[in-house]
């Protein structure tokens, strides 16, 4: 589906010679001689390479359509994986690549939304935070009460995260998908 450069919103997918690009900001310029551009900086979907590309003004370029499935997180094969469709009850596999950094939030039974385009699957929506379990971490020491004081906690899906000293083993906490660090106890 064309679009406009004059039309360009940040978080806009592109479809372009050299793959599909998210648009992380745009900026219009109209200089005092010649005719107005367009400076764009794209991030590629795949690899997260960044591009800076400038267009001249109402140049025509490519939507990408994303469509986004609810899916239901099964289980771990391997490298692999396994989700199914909420509505169909289709099962299918993810390679661990292709989720990238997400791959270390999600537990069995997590309910998340995979980007598609196409029969592509490009990327992963996850809750804003989820809460894991605590498998490993020191116990805190009896009269260790420096404030703000961190120490690691090793989750069950094998994500290393900063928690306060109070924290133990076996004990559920709320992470921040988008930084990777410890909000509360859950």
């Amino acid at each position: 589906m064309p679009v406009s450069t004059n039309d360009l919103k940040n978080g806009m997918t592109l479809d372009l010679p050299e793959g599909l690009f998210t648009v992380v900001e745009f900026q219009h310029v109209k200089p005092g001689k010649g005719g107005a551009f367009v400076r764009t900086k794209l991030k590629n979907v795949r690899t997260g390479a960044v591009l800076d590309k400038t267009y001249r003004a109402d140049e025509k370029l490519e939507q990408a359509i994303i469509d986004k499935h609810e899916m239901q997180f099964l289980y771990r094969d391997g490298d692999e994986y396994v989700f199914m469709d909420s509505t169909s009850y289709e099962q299918i596999q993810v390679s661990r690549p292709t989720l990238g950094d997400a791959a270390s939030f999600l537990r069995e039974g997590n309910a998340v939304y995979l980007q598609m385009h196409g029969s592509d699957i490009i990327g992963i929506d996850l809750p804003a935070a989820v809460e894991l379990t605590v498998t490993d971490t020191e116990p805190g020491l009896q009269g260790d009460r420096v404030s703000g004081a961190r120490k690691p906690a090793t989750v069950e899906t094998g994500l290393v995260v900063q928690v306060p000293l109070f924290v133990n083993s076996g004990e559920s906490i709320r992470v921040d998908t988008r930084t990777g660090e410890y909000l509360a106890r859950a």
